[in-house]
């Protein structure tokens, strides 16, 4: 694949990227039935099975096409909050991340040296189409955000006396949601604002940090929100 460009598979996805206003070189297709509106790239029907060879999923959708990578740009404001991952490299982590910080409100998803491409195909279809709508920056450093006036709130699965409980944590205003590699998390080094434990009630000793980044986003939008009507 040609520099700057990457793959979006399925008539979903291509309308979620043309509807962000993502730019579309061609788009290929077994189904001549299929409209894609909002778009002047050109339309090629394949023969069946020709998609089915060179499409990245075991059961590849009828549709395919090659998009300009063009990710959102991150403008900070007062009183928004971001998601920043440490080396995060499965794909299906990342786009679940991306999904819910998406959902939940977040300005940015911040990405470290190290993270999985966020239009590696994988990371856009777990994302569900939030990787075109979110603003995404990669190579960020935690000296990046925390010099944009965030507070940096740390994630660990266990309480090691410097944390506090998601239940009890200050998770209003600025503030960053620093989510660790999948193997190792944070280091212990990591220099946190403040370090949220997820309590945790059955037998798990820790969760999947897509799931982790999924209740920190959810618990930070009910923050937030209820800061917005308390104003």
């Amino acid at each position: 694949m040609e520099e700057g460009l990457f793959v979006i598979e399925g008539p979903t996805l291509i309308a979620e990227a043309i509807s962000a206003g993502w730019e579309i070189e061609e788009i290929f297709t077994n189904d001549k039935g299929i409209a894609f509106p909002g778009t002047d790239a050109e339309v090629f029907a394949l023969a069946r099975g020709v998609l089915e060879r060179v499409a990245d999923t075991q059961s590849p959708q009828p549709a395919l096409a090659i998009a300009k990578r063009t990710l959102r740009t991150w403008s900070p404001s007062p009183s928004d909050w971001v998601v920043w991952c440490e080396s995060v490299s499965d794909p299906g982590n990342l786009g679940t991340i991306l999904r819910s910080a998406e959902a939940f409100g977040a300005s940015a998803v911040m990405l470290s040296e190290g993270s999985v491409d966020p239009t590696n195909p994988k990371v856009v279809r777990s994302s569900a189409g939030a990787v075109f709508h979110l603003a995404i920056v990669e190579g960020a450093s935690l000296d990046d955000v925390r010099k944009k006036g965030y507070r940096i709130v740390g994630t660990s699965s266990h309480d090691e006396g410097r944390s506090v409980s998601l239940d009890e944590a200050d998770l209003s205003g600025k503030v960053c949601l620093a989510m660790g590699n999948e193997a190792r998390g944070l280091e212990e080094s990591f220099d946190a604002d403040v370090w949220v434990t997820i309590p945790h009630r059955g037998r798990s000793e820790s969760l999947n940090v897509a799931m982790a980044a999924t209740i920190m986003c959810f618990a930070t939008a009910n923050q937030h929100s209820s800061d917005t009507h308390n104003e």
